[in-house]
C-alpha cells in the first residue's frame, strides 16, 4: 500500500480549500508521514465485528452511488492485511454497484460502529469474481448458519484507509447489542423473583 488516505483524498480542489480555510499545514504533514503499511490489529479486530458497511462506486456518467451491505456480523472477511472480501447476495438485481465496478474499480468503503462512535474510511480497488471461478476463496468467504443465495464474490484491494473522528456520530444499538445488555438485568430480575417466592413461603409458613 503505497500511499496512504490524505494522498488520495486531497485533490489540488481540496488542498485549494484547506489553505483557504487554513488548515493546510497540518493536513500537508498527514500526507507526509501518516503512512501505514495494511491493516493493523485494531483494523481488523474491527471490521470482524461490523454487520454492516456503505460502498461507493462511481458510474460512466460519473454519478457516485453509495450501497449499504449487510449481513451477519464479520460476514465481510478480513484474507490478510491489504485484502477484504465478501459474498454479494442475491436481492433486487439492480446491478449498479457491480455495473460500476465493470468500469471502475475503485470504491470507497464506510465502515461504522455507532454503538462506540467509531467510523473507519477505506480506499481500495476491487475485483468481481464469479462463484464457480475460485472454490477456494468461496469456502474462505462463506456463511455458516446464514440464509442467503449468493451470486458471486467481491474482493477489496485495499490502497489506504483513515478513522474518522466520532463527532456527530449519533449512538444507535443493534437487537443483539441491546439484548446483550438486558439478559443479565433479567436475570437479575429472575433471582429476585424467586428469593421473594422463598421469602413469601417462610412468612406463610410461620402464619
Amino acid at each position: 500500500m503505497a500511499k496512504n488516505f490524505a494522498e488520495i483524498a486531497f485533490t489540488d480542489a481540496v488542498k485549494k480549500l484547506q489553505t483557504k480555510h487554513g488548515s493546510r499545514n497540518g493536513y500537508e504533514r498527514m500526507e507526509k508521514f501518516n503512512i501505514i503499511d495494511g491493516l493493523t490489529q485494531s483494523e481488523i479486530g474491527f471490521i470482524q465485528n461490523r454487520d454492516s458497511f456503505y460502498m461507493a462506486t462511481t458510474g460512466t456518467n460519473n454519478y457516485p452511488y453509495i450501497q449499504h451491505r449487510g449481513g451477519p456480523r464479520g460476514f465481510l472477511k478480513v484474507l490478510d492485511s491489504k485484502r477484504l472480501g465478501y459474498i454479494d447476495f442475491s436481492g433486487n438485481k439492480q446491478y449498479v454497484s457491480v455495473g460500476n465496478i465493470e468500469t471502475n474499480n475503485k470504491v470507497s468503503l464506510f465502515i461504522m460502529d455507532y454503538a462506540n462512535k467509531s467510523r473507519l474510511k477505506i480506499f481500495a480497488t476491487s475485483e468481481v469474481i464469479e462463484l464457480n471461478d475460485n472454490p477456494k476463496l468461496l469456502e474462505s468467504l462463506n456463511l455458516n448458519n446464514y440464509n442467503f443465495k449468493p451470486e458471486r464474490m467481491i474482493i477489496f484491494n485495499i490502497e489506504a484507509y483513515d478513522w474518522n473522528c466520532p463527532q456527530h456520530v449519533t449512538q444507535r444499538y443493534t437487537m443483539v447489542q441491546i439484548e446483550d445488555a438486558i439478559n443479565p438485568l433479567k436475570t437479575h430480575i429472575t433471582n429476585l423473583e424467586t428469593q421473594i417466592e422463598v421469602l413469601k413461603s417462610k412468612y406463610n409458613d410461620k402464619l
